[in-house]
């Protein structure tokens, strides 16, 4: 794959994994885990399914010969044991558990545990990560922000989107803070936040959904300042001119991966 097609992979895990971890909550919240985000972030990693009794088993072979096995079930465990030994701990024939060696191993499994919920789903969003190649050349900057370019002045808003996603993704830009969002509008910008809670949204990119136009700001902007946030406001909407506006945003970015100036 292309280095396009490998970031573009690992926004669609992160967004995955995020997906999931929002639908993970303590027993009493009454949250189920998002089984299919799951199952679609799991396809992308180096476990293999496999089906035993009413279990969904995912299992990984690291290089020391040992399985490591995740249930998709609420929990997401991983253990690191055989196959046979999940099944009679997670679900026992009614014969198994008259075993006094099984009961044990049912009631207590810390021994053969890895990790459970966040913990788990950490380990398999880096190891989807880790099969990407994510090292890129000049020429790979350059293709995005030309691809982005002519996707503005062709009226394509889709691939302006996924470009502007792409660099947001190459130089962590985030979605707008709660002060800084502006309707019909996508933001991504640089977050950086100050002792006392006060947060610096900046540089920012605006890709106004109605109109197609697309503006940046290169300041930082901090949460309480009115007056800047008024400013940063009438930017976004046309009422101010920008400071970089339509094309000329693609290339700015591009300068900023490849020579990025310190702040």
């Amino acid at each position: 794959m292309t280095f396009k097609d490998n970031l573009l992979k690992k926004i669609q895990i992160n967004q995955l994994s995020q997906k999931v971890l929002q639908s993970i909550g303590p027993a009493e919240s009454g949250l189920k885990i998002d089984k299919d985000a799951m199952r679609r972030l799991l396809e992308l990693s180096p476990y293999q399914y496999r089906k035993e009794r009413d279990l969904d088993l995912y299992i990984e072979q690291p290089d020391d010969g040992q399985s490591n096995i995740l249930v998709l079930d609420n929990e997401l465990p991983i253990y690191k044991t055989t196959v046979e030994d999940v099944v009679i701990r997670k679900s026992p024939y009614t014969k198994e558990m008259l075993s006094i060696r099984n009961i044990i191993k049912i009631l207590k499994d810390s021994d053969v545990k890895l990790s459970r919920k966040e913990a788990s789903l950490k380990i398999v969003q880096k190891k989807c990560i880790d099969r990407l190649d994510l090292t890129y050349q000049e020429s790979d900057i350059v293709a995005i922000a030309k691809e982005g370019s002519d996707s503005l002045e062709n009226g394509y808003t889709d691939g302006v989107m996924e470009c502007l996603t792409l660099f947001s993704e190459l130089l962590g830009y985030q979605s707008p803070p709660k002060a800084f969002r502006v309707s019909h509008h996508e933001i991504f910008g640089a977050v950086s936040e100050k002792a006392g809670g006060d947060l610096l949204y900046g540089p920012v990119v605006a890709l106004c959904r109605v109109d197609n136009s697309l503006r940046m700001l290169e300041d930082q902007v901090s949460s309480r300042d009115k007056a800047k946030i008024d400013f940063f406001m009438k930017v976004i909407q046309g009422k101010q001119k920008a400071a970089v506006e339509g094309t000329e945003v693609f290339r700015y970015l591009k300068k900023e991966v490849l020579n990025p100036e310190p702040r």
